[in-house]
């Protein structure tokens, strides 16, 4: 079981890092290409998916919080609330229930398509943010805030196509180990 776990663990670890490093090389081929400096390139593609990452956080905690009291009524509020203060729950739980995240998916296609606009306009929002305090060039970017989220939708595709057959050889390598 444990080798099982810190398996589990390298390997997303190992698919993390991957699309890091996809992530940065994209962002710096993009800006390089609209503004052939690759200084700037450089600074955008270090700089961009550092707050995109912290803009990401930020975006599914709000529709982490949305989602949740959605899902919960007063009723089921008040019982959990009730239940935590009387200990009854355990400090995972409590956690859990109050202060962490499920990564709950929303239930319904408009939810699902809302999201999804909504982080696409954050993404563009913070790429034009950055591009425009490195170049002050407001055209650059906008290019920038428009392109490398595109060009990287793409790439994050065929990152995720190639990691889910890497996943699948892997399990069909342990399911014919298994049978042998």
């Amino acid at each position: 079981m444990v080798k099982l776990l810190i398996s589990t663990a390298r390997n997303l670890a190992l698919k993390i890092a991957s699309y890091g490093v996809m992530h940065l090389v994209v962002a710096i081929l993009v800006a390089f290409a609209i503004t052939r400096d690759w200084r700037l390139a450089l600074a955008v593609g270090l700089v961009e998916p550092f707050f995109q990452t912290i803009a990401y956080s930020v975006h599914d905690r709000v529709w982490h919080r949305i989602e949740r009291r959605r899902r919960l009524s007063s009723l089921e509020e008040a019982s959990e609330a009730f239940t935590a203060r009387l200990e009854v729950m355990s400090i995972e739980e409590q956690r859990r229930a109050h202060h962490g995240h499920s990564h709950a998916l929303p239930t319904s296609f408009k939810q699902i398509a809302f999201k999804t606009v909504t982080y696409g306009l954050m993404h563009f929002t913070v790429a034009v943010a950055v591009a425009y305090a490195l170049t002050q060039n407001l055209a650059t970017a906008l290019a920038i805030g428009v392109i490398e989220p595109l060009v990287q939708t793409v790439f994050f595709t065929v990152h995720d196509r190639v990691w889910s057959r890497i996943e699948a050889r892997r399990e069909a390598r342990k399911a014919a180990l298994a049978e042998a």
